[in-house]
């Protein structure tokens, strides 16, 4: 009996120790991961302005597709799960015809260099605008700077280029009523720091099927057609070239198939569209090179993942979403998704800071202390849109352990919404974003290669890939391992919102309102604690469990310390 015991627990150990750690999957996506790989993606598809079914994103999808075929994925034929490495594109009609820049320039009339032009300002065209007839049209320009709508029906804009210091759009009804060919404006918000960055124009969008054309001036642009406005009258020769035509919307999704949970997954999903190299090309490159070492780890048995791990590329939000509830029942077995969006700042250049965006806990009501959001502003979150889940410790964590071995600076912010992980939470699944903000060139122009770090890639490629590999082949080990990682941050945060709330109590703040708002950190991690429950592959013991209970008693007992402290 001695005998049969001592082989039983050898075997044990031994299937432990066969078991790969969070430290393993770092070692195999540390010495894996080519950032020169993800950088050249990104190269490829930052060169075009990219609108779902319009050529640029078209050859992004396909670049991928090469990616994922040259790695060992192989398209399916009957189900994404029937082979160890498959990949599709899926097409769908657009219902609206799809969008693309050739070419723009505006001039003032007699100048010899042109005011604004494509070449140098690709975002000056916004998305749905129209061409103007072939080489151009010849207007008078009307400054209308402050002026109410009452004023503006009065003066005569028929044939004639309107120019406000505002977003164009906010004119369009106006000229069109009015009879003008065209609306020039402006609109750069202060983080970018137009004044400094002069040449800079965030991409934007207007109605389309509108006769008036619309364009988009960078604050140089701006100031001196102003100037010249106010000395008396300005001529201006603007011409405009778009296509704008009926296609496709394409997505591709690969998988890498569970030897166990083969329907429970982990989803990465990155966006093609938009103009900008970080937002979100960097995404992209650094998502497909993920998706090339998974496959060659996978080949070289170097990874045999318990569940299945999913790799999309699409349309914003729309391709996320669509994956999430055209299938209910591949829905029930999505256990996390992870959005990369802007993943490759060089933060030197941009400002922007690589940054977590957490799930809705209850720092995205009470933010405070260092708790702060970005610039895209905070999202509406009530109690009753709170996300209790390990998912925000566990990732913030790993991407902390990367950032202390790379010297690599790693930052969170409360919830916000706004990209490829709020389908997810929308259907009650855990969903996180990685990306940097504040970015002086979001959304700009100035988006471009040069602002691009591989090195940024490739530390959110290895902090992505390590979570990744770990949770979809979590044993009971690495549960109780979450458990202690999850209990330790509570009473961290618990102890720094009492030190906040005895604070505000004795700036005048009631107690009640402020012992309310330990209450609800302390039933978030305690709900958050629960759900380390389905971590595990396998359940075999009832130690996972029993480190819960008594996590959750060691939080309890402490937050009644601390609401007897606030009396």
């Amino acid at each position: 009996m001695k005998i049969r015991i001592l082989f039983t627990l050898l075997l044990a150990g031994l299937a432990g120790f066969a078991q790969n750690t969070t430290d393993d999957y770092f070692k195999l996506t540390r010495n894996g991961f080519k950032e020169k790989n993800a950088y050249e993606t990104t190269a490829f598809i930052e060169k075009y302005f990219r609108v779902p079914g319009n050529s640029g994103f078209n050859a992004s999808i396909y670049y991928v597709e090469n990616i994922l075929k040259k790695a060992g994925f192989v398209a399916e034929t009957k189900n994404e799960l029937e082979a160890p490495l498959t990949y599709r594109i899926e097409k769908r009609p657009l219902k609206n015809n799809t969008w693309e820049p050739i070419d723009a320039s505006v001039e003032i009339v007699g100048e010899q260099q042109p005011l604004i032009s494509f070449k140098t300002n690709r975002n000056m065209i916004p998305i749905n605008c129209k061409s103007t007839p072939l080489g151009g049209v010849m207007a008078d320009v009307v400054l209308v700077n402050n002026l109410k709508p009452a004023e503006l029906e009065k003066l005569d804009l028929k044939g004639k280029i309107i120019f406000s210091e505002n977003h164009p759009g906010r004119l369009l009804a106006i000229a069109a009523k009015a009879g003008a060919i065209g609306v020039l404006g402006y609109s750069m918000p202060k983080y970018t720091q137009p004044e400094v960055h002069q040449s800079s124009i965030q991409f934007g969008s207007m109605k389309a099927d509108s006769e008036v054309w619309t364009l988009l001036l960078s604050y140089a642009a701006k100031e001196k057609l102003k100037a010249a406005c106010l000395k008396g009258s300005t001529k201006l020769k603007v011409n405009i070239q778009t296509k704008i035509y009926p296609s496709e919307e394409l997505t591709i999704v690969a998988n890498v198939r569970g030897a166990v949970k083969v329907n429970e997954r982990f989803v990465f999903s990155a966006h093609v569209q938009e103009p900008g190299a970080n937002d979100n090309a960097s995404g992209v490159g650094t998502l497909a090179e993920m998706a090339r070492l998974t496959a060659e780890l996978y080949q070289t048995k170097k990874l045999i993942p318990q569940r299945t791990l999913t790799f999309l590329w699409g349309d914003e939000i729309v391709s996320t979403k669509r994956y999430i509830v055209e299938d209910s029942a591949r829905a029930k077995g999505i256990m996390w998704g992870m959005s990369l969006d802007m993943v490759g700042e060089d933060t030197k250049k941009t400002g922007g800071s690589f940054l977590i965006e957490k799930m809705p806990d209850p720092s995205a009501i009470w933010t405070r202390g260092t708790d702060k959001h970005t610039e895209w502003g905070a999202g509406e979150v009530s109690e009753k849109n709170l996300f209790p889940h390990y998912f925000n410790d566990f990732i913030f964590d790993i991407c902390k352990a990367q950032g202390k071995f790379a010297n690599w600076t790693v930052n969170y912010n409360p919830f916000e919404g706004g990209s490829d992980h709020t389908p997810f939470l929308q259907n009650k699944i855990p969903g996180l974003l990685m990306w940097h903000f504040t970015d002086v060139f979001y959304h700009t122009d100035n988006d471009r290669l040069d602002k691009v770090s591989p090195t940024e890639m490739k530390n959110v490629g290895i902090s992505g890939l390590t979570a990744a590999y770990t949770l979809i082949s979590a044993d009971e080990n690495t549960a109780l391992t979450t458990v202690k990682q999850v209990k330790s941050d509570a009473l961290i945060r618990l102890k720094t919102e009492f030190e906040l709330s005895k604070k505000a109590i004795t700036e005048g703040k009631l107690a009640a309102d402020e012992k309310h708002i330990i209450e609800v950190w302390s039933k978030w991690y305690v709900d958050a604690l629960a759900t380390i429950n389905k971590m595990p592959v396998k359940t075999e013991t009832t130690h996972v469990g029993s480190a819960i209970k008594f996590a959750t008693n060691e939080i309890d007992n402490q937050t009644k310390v601390y609401l007897e402290e606030l009396k």
